[in-house]
């Protein structure tokens, strides 16, 4: 039984997983459960195995990326100074590395638009995931000693998620990496955080 219990739980990642990368690239109304399964070499009858719908699997995934984004802010973050840690994560965060990692990115910029056409399980797992990162980023900003931090990092998060969504956006590859470049500069001069050249 403890194989069975261990390999239904890694089954069930893998399936996150999988929705978590075909909702950034594509949606929650684009996704398929059978595509899904199919992905991970299941079949679509197994899915009811983990999940009892569509919605559940969605909220779930959004979960998923919630995760996923809170080992990348502790990856930048851990076991350096708050400012340099905060300046590591801007860094990523408005990168074009990031702007183009549409399927393993953050889930903000991803999912903003079509959240509102969601359930409330969705939106709620959406809204603790602001609510998250935006705690995250004042406890960085407050020991960098900016404040209001609170509201400092709500800005912050308002900025980033719509750079992010803007510079993936537009066609033209200069304007994108301006919007990104633009807005980096922006947020470090008002964090007062040094420019990194």
């Amino acid at each position: 039984m403890r194989y069975d219990a261990n390999r239904k739980i890694e089954t069930r990642r893998k399936v996150l997983a999988e929705a978590a990368r075909s909702i950034r690239e594509s949606g929650p109304d684009r996704i398929s459960v059978a595509e899904v399964m199919a992905a991970v070499g299941l079949t679509h009858g197994g899915f009811y195995a983990h999940f009892a719908s569509k919605d559940e699997l969605v909220a779930a995934a959004i979960d998923e990326m919630f995760n996923d984004m809170r080992g990348r802010f502790a990856r930048s973050t851990d076991g350096y100074g708050a400012r340099e840690g905060l300046i590591r994560y801007l860094d990523f965060y408005l990168s074009a590395r990031h702007r183009d990692a549409r399927g393993t990115g953050c889930p903000l910029p991803a999912l903003s638009a079509d959240l509102a056409r969601l359930g409330p399980a969705a939106r709620a797992r959406y809204g603790a995931g602001v609510a998250s990162l935006t705690a995250r980023l004042a406890g960085q900003i407050r020991q960098i000693g900016q404040e209001p931090a609170e509201s400092f990092a709500a800005s912050v998060v308002a900025e980033l998620v719509g750079a992010l969504a803007l510079s993936r956006a537009v066609s033209d590859p200069a304007q994108s990496d301006a919007i990104l470049n633009t807005s980096l500069v922006a947020v470090k001069q008002r964090l007062g955080l040094e420019i990194a050249q």
